[in-house]
């Protein structure tokens, strides 16, 4: 069922933390915040909006690193300090003329399911909370932090039928 829920994804929006990352927040004393991202990730994020699907990232925490991790993978469309995420969902929605059966959203605490429960495909990770493993369409193999987002975008592209042309210029 992801699949075939996957093949008409025009949009997908992620969380932050405990989905682009471990969940760990790092403060320094001065007050600094930083997070651990992965790589696989970024890559695939960068394939993926290559393939055509737009980006977002939705996370109600606001720091500096999401706003520079977000430029360096080219992600224009970043919400933060969001106290609802479904209305900011529902307004990129709107901006983007999509409609909900056409967008996904990787979310992994309470937080994120009213964003979940509205869109076409509803994606976690398997340290999520329970009951929001029991509400989402996948949930990934891999870890938050640790490659989920790069299985998420590799899922979205093979049901798209743009995964084998990402890698092609990396397999010759």
């Amino acid at each position: 069922m992801p699949l075939t829920r996957a093949k008409s994804i025009r949009l997908i929006a992620f969380d932050v933390d405990g989905v682009m990352t471990d969940g760990g927040l790092y403060l320094s004393d001065s007050g600094e915040e930083s997070k651990r991202c992965n790589s696989l990730d970024g890559h695939g994020l960068k394939m993926l909006k290559a393939s055509g699907v737009e980006l977002a990232i939705i996370t109600g925490r606001t720091s500096r690193c999401v706003e520079l991790r977000a430029k360096n993978l080219g992600i224009t469309h970043v919400f933060q300090g969001v106290q609802n995420k479904l209305d900011a969902m529902c307004a990129l929605l709107a901006q983007l003329n999509l409609a909900p059966e056409s967008a996904a959203f990787m979310g992994d605490d309470v937080v994120d399911l009213p964003a979940m429960n509205r869109v076409g495909l509803a994606l976690t990770v398997p340290d999520a909370m329970q009951v929001v493993r029991d509400r989402a369409h996948y949930v990934t193999h891999r870890n938050a932090g640790y490659g989920a987002v790069r299985e998420v975008c590799e899922l979205l592209m093979a049901a798209q039928g743009t995964l084998e042309a990402q890698l092609e210029p990396y397999l010759k």
